[in-house]
């Protein structure tokens, strides 16, 4: 195990979380004014309607699957009545399905921001670097689960990527879990990081602005004017 190795899965992944808390912290104090996305529906509608659909869509579930998938023991899933075979299927052909989903919309949505003008005059450049990252990621994703696992179906990454990720979390990292796993898989993971030290920075932070007050808001009333005769 050499230095890039423990930088890699030791110290980068604690970088970016640090980076990830700090910078949240400091941009809500410091440029809520800032904090928002910049809507350009008004400039073109039909891609962006379709392609965030197809994102949301396919995302969610592919979030689900990786917490699962990474913070899950492979061990409580077998307790549940989970076996090898059910997980697989999920992983594999589900997870696919979604994820191909997600890579459909992502791809909209960059085409959407790089080639229509008013669009691209609208973005920022960490406009053009997340939605650049976001879509290298579900690529990457999106092979390592269709073509990897192909390849080297030995590779089983619930004892090896998870168990890493989940010791990172109990402060004992052990970047030995990761020296053989895949490079399809090493690039997925690196960059996902990457996109977390990148999001306190970027639009992706409208994802915290969720209006839980509309919840219990009042009604809002219109009346009709009579006038008065």
């Amino acid at each position: 195990m050499n230095m890039l190795d423990q930088f890699l899965w030791v110290i980068f992944p604690y970088l970016c979380i640090m980076v990830f808390i700090l910078g949240h912290i400091y941009r809500y104090r410091y440029d809520q004014f800032h904090w928002t996305a910049k809507s350009s529906e008004f400039i073109e509608k039909k891609h962006l309607r379709l392609g965030s659909l197809m994102f949301h869509l396919g995302i969610m579930p592919v979030i689900a699957g990786h917490i699962a998938g990474l913070g899950i023991p492979k061990s409580w899933m077998e307790a549940l009545g989970v076996n090898e075979h059910m997980y697989h299927f999920g992983a594999v052909y589900i997870g696919s399905l979604f994820g191909f989903l997600t890579l459909g919309g992502m791809l909209l949505l960059t085409a959407r921001r790089l080639t229509i003008k008013n669009v691209r005059k609208l973005s920022s450049a960490s406009d053009i670097i997340v939605n650049l990252l976001l879509l290298f990621i579900v690529i990457m994703g999106l092979f390592s689960t269709v073509v990897t696992n192909v390849v080297e179906p030995s590779f089983d990454y619930r004892s090896t990527i998870s168990i890493w990720f989940r010791n990172l979390f109990i402060l004992r990292p052990d970047a030995a879990f990761m020296i053989h796993v895949p490079f399809s898989f090493k690039i997925h993971i690196v960059a996902g990081f990457l996109i977390f030290a990148l999001w306190p920075f970027t639009r992706l932070v409208h994802v915290w602005s969720v209006p839980l007050n509309y919840i219990g808001r009042s009604y809002i009333l219109y009346r009709k004017n009579r006038k008065q005769g």
